[in-house]
């Protein structure tokens, strides 16, 4: 494995609808990999690789991660923010984030000291309303590196953690690795590949759709990570997947339900190529599978490889190396032996 180009779509940062930095990564590593590379209104990295015939299967995997956009800053120099997409707010509390200004400012989630808060307080659930960002500036320095609308990032290095890997943004970078080393591997294409690296999941999938309106493809595949709460406090039937038991072939989640023949499909492919797998039906949240599977006149024949991801929405998240050798594998294997598959109902 690359865990160099890992670590640097890992940390490169992205927010939703502000994906330039690792858009010029994904560019710089697909540049030469397809007969077509394309960027889009939206800024959806379109990467097309003809095939036999002229069938279409699209690959999605989006590039943003959760962040923070900038509401206001105070006489003191304090910031506030509004989310871009979904956190978990008891996770904030102290961590360091990234304000993308002018240029990049170290910042810092604060919020009321424990030693000051009520009983009440105590007990109450923290709200992402009762953060601010200290940067350690004066108020001039800050209204002058930083403006209303500035994205905001976490700040967490890439790391080994025994067999796993450990960095904020796994979701989804980690899928936008598993393309990109796909598209290495991949020889035998039996119809036109558009592998898309999307925008604006975080935020209601939204470059996926416009992506796929313009592809219309016959088949599609979401590549995306899913929750591994095989953690202490867990019950059997709440862990979704596990770390280490194999990619995960999504039968549906919140957004979507996946074309059963794609499921049976998919099950088939991982047993005849040996590939671990596990099945994953995510109860909450959605991925770009719903946006390819609806977008295109009559639907597309979709499916999603899930990749089991621990601590998902938090400051940091971890996924297994093995699960993310599987699921290259099996994206790969999926691709090629779509043609010799009988899709009829």
């Amino acid at each position: 494995m690359n865990i160099d180009l890992l670590k640097e779509i890992c940390e490169t940062p992205g927010a939703p609808g502000y994906e330039q930095r690792i858009r010029a990564v994904v560019l710089r590593e697909v540049q030469s990999m397809g007969d077509d590379v394309t960027v889009d209104n939206m800024g959806n990295v379109t990467v097309l690789r003809k095939g036999r015939s002229d069938k279409k299967v699209m690959v999605g995997a989006h590039m943003d991660e959760i962040g923070f956009m900038v509401t206001h800053i105070d006489d003191k120099g304090f910031v506030r923010f509004t989310t871009l997409g979904g956190f978990d707010p008891k996770t904030l509390t102290a961590q360091r984030v990234i304000i993308h200004g002018r240029e990049d400012v170290i910042g810092v989630m604060g919020s009321k000291p424990i030693h000051l808060m009520t009983p009440e307080e105590r007990d109450k659930s923290v709200k992402i309303a009762d953060f601010f960002i200290d940067t350690g500036l004066t108020a001039e320095e800050v209204k002058r590196l930083v403006a209303i609308g500035d994205t905001i990032t976490r700040e967490r290095e890439f790391i080994r953690m025994g067999e796993c890997f450990n960095c904020k943004s796994l979701d989804n970078r980690i899928s936008v690795f598993i393309l990109i080393e796909t598209l290495r591997q991949l020889k035998n294409i039996p119809y036109d590949l558009y592998a898309v690296f999307t925008v604006q999941e975080e935020v209601g999938i939204r470059g996926a759709q416009t992506a796929t309106l313009r592809i219309q493809p016959d088949f599609g595949f979401g590549l995306d990570t899913t929750i591994a709460y095989d953690v202490p406090g867990s019950k059997e039937h709440e862990q979704i997947t596990k770390l280490g038991a194999g990619a995960g072939i999504k039968v549906m989640d919140a957004s979507v339900i996946c074309d059963p023949r794609m499921v049976s499909y998919m099950k088939h492919i991982a047993d005849s190529n040996n590939i671990a797998w596990q099945a994953e039906i995510l109860t909450g949240g959605g991925t770009d599978t719903s946006g390819i599977q609806r977008m295109t006149a009559g639907g597309a024949i979709a499916g999603a490889v899930s990749i089991p991801t621990r601590h998902i929405h938090q400051v940091i998240e971890m996924v297994h190396q093995d699960d993310v050798l599987s699921s290259i594998q099996l994206l790969k294997c999926s691709i090629e032996g779509l043609e010799g598959w009988d899709w009829s109902w």
